[in-house]
This record gives C-alpha cells, structure tokens and sequence, in this order.
C-alpha cells in the first residue's frame, strides 16, 4: 500500500486540564498559522461558550498545522469519559497519537481510557511530559508511569518503545532530553514526522471515505468530515453514499474543505490520506462509508459503548412556561434531540409511552447537562428528570453497569469520603498516599457516582478530584440512598415575600429569594427531615391600623442556595424536574397538585 509522505495524521489525547488545547494553540503559532501581530483567545480550538466556561473539551476538532511542507493534521480530543464517543470515532481518522502527562501528576484516569482505545486500534504513541514550568514536577516518575499503564494495556514492543518528550506548552518548548536547552518546539515536531506513518493511501484507487464527524456551514449545509482513504474528491463530482441499512444514495459534490488553523479553507481536491469536509449530502451520517461507484462495499465502523444512563425530556407544563423560552412545544423539542444525535454518536433518543416525554440515553450525567445547557442557550424550555441507570436481562438475573473510580483527596478528608462510598455500595479496591495526598481506586455501580462529585466538593473543600470509566455489568448492588433531606413545597402561586420567607428559614435552607415567581407544587427549599412539606412563601403580612410594634424594622434573609445545572440533575428525586429555561432553572414536582401527588403515592 502506497503512503501519502507530505502528511502525518494525529490525534492529542491527555486527562482534564493536562494542557492539551493549550498544546494545540501553540503548534498553531509556530506553525505559522497566526500572523506575527494577530491577537488569539486562549484555547482556540475550545470554541463552544460551554467549553470555554468549563475549561473543558467536549467535541472533537480538527485543525492542521504546516511545517517544514508537511501537513500535520492534529484532533483534538475531549479528555472526559462521558464523553467518549467523540474520541472513539476519531481513531479511525488518525495514525498515531500525542499521550500529553502532566509532569507533576503523571497519567490520570482518563488516560487511560483513551490510551486503551488508540493502543487497541494499533495507532502508534508519542509522550509528551508536560508542564515542565509547574513547582514540584517529577519528570522521572511521570516517565515511569507512563511506561507502566503501556504495559498494563498490553502495549506491544514497538508501542511500548514510543519516543518521550519533555515540555511545556505554555512556555513554548519542547526537548527531547531534560539537559537539552529550552528553545521553541521544533523537537516535538521532528518527533511525529519521523515516528507517526504517514497515513495509506492509494492515490491512484477510486475514492473511498468514512464519515468520521458531521460539521454544519450555514451556506452548505451538513458537512461530512474524514480521513480520504483511497483516490481523490472535487467539487462537482458525482459519489455514493452508503447508509448502515446497506442502501446507497447518489449525491454530487457543491465544497470540499480543508481545515487550516480555526477555519475550513475550500480546496480545489481532496486528496489520499488527507482529512477533509465534502458537503452536498441532505442527510449524512457518523459511520456512513461515501465512495465512487456503486458496487464498493461499506467499510467497518467502530463499535461505540453502550450508553449506561437515561434521563427524560418532558415538555414544559408549569404556569410559568413559554414566558422566558421561544421553542416551547414537543414537536421543536423532539426533532432538536434527533438533530443532536445526528451528530452525537454516544447519545441515543426514542419517544416514550406518553406523549410529549423522551427517553434520552448517554454515557453520563454530565453529556446530558451539556446537551440541556445547550438548548436553553439556543430558547429552548424543558423538563428533565433524574438520571436513572440502563440495566440488562441476563439469564433471569437484573445486571446494571459499574464503574472503576479513581479519587484524589486531602489525607484529612478520608473518613467522611469512606462511609460515603460504602453508603452508596462502591468497596475500594486500591489506596496509595504521597505527600499528604491519598489515591483511591474503587469499584461503584453507576447508580451510586450520580451526585458523588458534588459530596466529594463538600468533603473536600474543593481539593477532591475525581474520574471514574465503565467496567462491566453486575448482578444489581441493593439499596443506594443519596439525599438524605426531604424539601418544602411551596402551595400557593406568586411572589415570594420577605416575611413569610423569614418565617420558613427556621425550617430549613431556602432555593429562593424575596421576590421571586413560585407556583404550587415548585420546591422552595430543603426539609432537614426525609419528608416533603408543604409551605406558603407567599403570604404577605397582616396589617392593622394600629402600628404593631417592631413593624419598620427590615428582615433580614440569609442567601438562598442556588443550583447549577448539573447539581440541580443529581439533587432532584424520582418524582421530581428541574425545569431549565433560558434565565431560570427551577426545582419542581412531577405532579404539580399536591391532592393528585398524595393520590398517586398511594
């Protein structure tokens, strides 16, 4: 097989936060890509508002960089495992991939999980030690690490032999020895043109393509985005696509797009080994094979892993719905969540039983909160439910899915952390403490990790990290209570005032201020006790026309607790939504009348 020898095609991939958009903008200056003067926003290629504000990659992108004429495509890969689709599809994409470890850290969690799908997929490594200018690094031992996770994910020889390189992309150098002198990152990019193959590709062969990625223009339409296997793509060339179903549809081509720094440039061919965007298509879809004529046969697709959690979508129905949010009805809920899992592998929708209600499956809370964060930034209103776990039939037996959990917390915090997990049926499986820092490693069903992130922010004042990776279907766990606290539900409809507020702080910690929109059935605060109790924050005082005494003195509220998205998700019990809209996210009730709620709890 021939290979196309002006480019290399490679994906980052590294835990949360170890640097590596961080790495990306800095390949892009030295390549040239900016002018000398242009200003760039930091993390360039983190180009959703979410992910900028979360600090956080989410989707996979693609830029190239040109060096020394060559090409070399980078994608840059989410680091979250519930996230985990997106880096899946993109291994078939790319030949080799840049592991970027923290210099203090060493590998993370996540790391592995993306480490053990690039080795299974044969691609080859390089290993960048990374942040070289923290305090307190240890390159030495971030080296070891590193060979020692090859070693547990069966690496072979040549894998395991992957050149190291040390670094710092915020400073803008790379060496391949710790002696060497710090210049510019000249070193790193010596490494991948000499250690990544260039990708097969038969020049000659008629054109074959795996929609790796969707893209969206607004002139063009759906844009499918991947690695040219074989041949050669020009715009008003006339190709198939074939569907999953086997079936094919004859398109012709309007653009095809190359991707340079942050932007798609439109090339006059694709060309083999290349990664580029064909538009032209209706419809397309991730894993679709698109080719010349109509007789080459489909090529594989990767196997994605199966979502373990679902959550509902439900129509807005409170009495406040449709004020803040302009697509409000089912039918633009219901074709917003098909659209999304168009491009959106690892997330799966189906209409449920009762009308206006969907089922949505994911691999975790947190790719749905993003999902819901999104549409309420685009005026969408919904109702979603708490996660509940997808469980499996297995010889008459209920299986649902658990999870490996790695946890880093300060030596002090352990004894609330431990009665934590065993409350919600996790047992630890490792424990390991360097300087004053405990490494756990547990075994939890994944009913048991929803709302532990925010126990372990509690616990832990902030300092706990955690990350946690699909491991397998058990026999079910028992019992898992989390929310040990009961809520107060307010009964009346209107605004909430001063007085009657400061007459229920005694009852327990409130979710609102004075002032603010309540209705009957909306959940006003937390109850101490397991129980729900019904409160009225909207009564006003009783004036007379005598002056009572003490009346001009203001009352003063402590502040309410407010919820972000995700908190709001994991907080919420089986018979309650959060209500998301635009500006307000708000606790509630499934059944908004508490005559019905005490019937149907019967």
């Amino acid at each position: 097989m021939k290979r196309n020898e002006n480019i290399r095609n490679i994906a980052i991939i590294a835990h949360v936060d170890h640097g590596k958009t961080t790495l990306v903008d800095c390949l892009m200056r030295e390549g040239g890509v900016y002018r000398e003067n242009q200003e760039v926003a930091e993390r360039a290629m983190d180009s959703m508002d979410l992910e900028r504000e979360k600090g956080i990659t989410i989707k996979a992108k693609n830029t190239s960089v040109h060096w020394r004429d060559k090409t070399i495509n980078i994608v840059d890969t989410p680091g979250h495992a519930d996230f985990g689709g997106e880096v899946e599809r993109v291994m078939k994409m790319v030949d080799g991939v840049l592991l970027l470890v923290d210099a203090k850290d060493g590998p993370q969690a996540q790391t592995r999980f993306v480490l053990r799908k690039a080795l299974a997929h044969g691609l080859k490594p390089i290993v960048l030690v990374n942040k070289l200018d923290r305090e307190h690094t240890d390159p030495e031992r971030a080296h070891d690490l590193v060979l020692e996770l090859f070693l547990e994910l069966d690496a072979d020889e040549d894998q395991f032999n992957a050149p190291f390189i040390y670094g710092s992309a915020k400073n803008a150098f790379a060496v391949r020895s710790l002696e060497e002198e710090k210049k510019d990152m000249t070193p790193l990019f010596e490494t991948i043109l000499e250690h990544i193959p260039a990708p097969e590709a038969d020049t000659e062969g008629e054109f074959r393509m795996l929609v790796s990625n969707i893209d969206w223009d607004d002139y063009v339409g759906r844009v499918a985005i991947g690695k040219v296997l074989s041949g050669s793509i020009q715009t008003g060339d006339t190709i198939f696509r074939v569907m999953k179903d086997g079936s094919r549809q004859r398109c012709k081509i309007t653009k095809v797009f190359e991707y340079a720094g942050l932007k798609s440039n439109e090339s006059i061919k694709g060309e083999a080994g290349n990664i580029v965007g064909i538009s032209g298509f209706e419809e397309v879809d991730i894993g679709e094979t698109l080719c010349a004529t109509e007789e080459q046969e489909a090529l594989p697709f990767i196997d994605i892993d199966p979502p373990t959690i679902q959550m509902q979508f439900a129509v807005n129905d409170g009495p406040l719905a449709g004020r803040d949010g302009k697509l409000v009805t089912s039918r633009q809920i219901r074709e917003r969540l098909f659209r999304e899992m168009k491009t959106n592998v690892s997330i799966q929708v189906e209409d449920s039983e009762t009308s206006g209600v969907f089922n949505v499956s994911a691999r975790g809370a947190m790719q749905i909160a993003v999902l819901v964060e999104t549409m309420r930034r685009e005026g969408y209103e919904v109702l979603v439910s708490r996660p509940t776990v997808i469980t499996k039939e297995v010889d008459g037996k209920t299986m649902e899915p658990f999870e490996t959990l790695w946890i880093e917390l300060p030596e002090d915090c352990m004894g609330g952390l431990m009665e934590n997990l065993s409350n919600r049926r996790g047992h630890m499986t490792n424990m390991d403490t360097r300087n004053g820092t405990v490494f756990l490693e547990a075994e939890i069903p994944t009913r048991g990790l929803i709302g532990l992130e925010i126990d372990l922010v509690n616990a832990t004042s902030g300092h706990g990290i955690m990350s946690h990776l699909f491991k397998e279907y058990r026999p079910q766990a028992g019992e898992i209570v989390t929310r040990q606290t009961g809520t107060l539900v307010s009964m009346d409809n209107g605004k909430t005032t001063a007085y009657s507020l400061s007459a229920l702080e005694d009852r327990g910690k409130l979710f609102v201020g004075a002032g603010a929109e309540v209705y009957e059935g909306m959940i006003v605060g937390e109850n101490p006790r397991k129980s729900d109790m019904p409160v009225n924050p909207t009564k006003a005082k009783q004036l007379t026309n005598f002056r009572s005494q003490g009346e001009g003195k203001g009352i003063q509220l402590s502040p309410p607790v407010s919820f972000s998205l995700e908190r709001s998700i994991e907080y919420i019990s089986s018979d309650e939504f959060v209500e998301a809209t635009p500006n307000h996210l708000r606790l509630r009730k499934r059944i908004l009348n508490s005559t019905l709620r005490k019937r149907a709890s019967r």
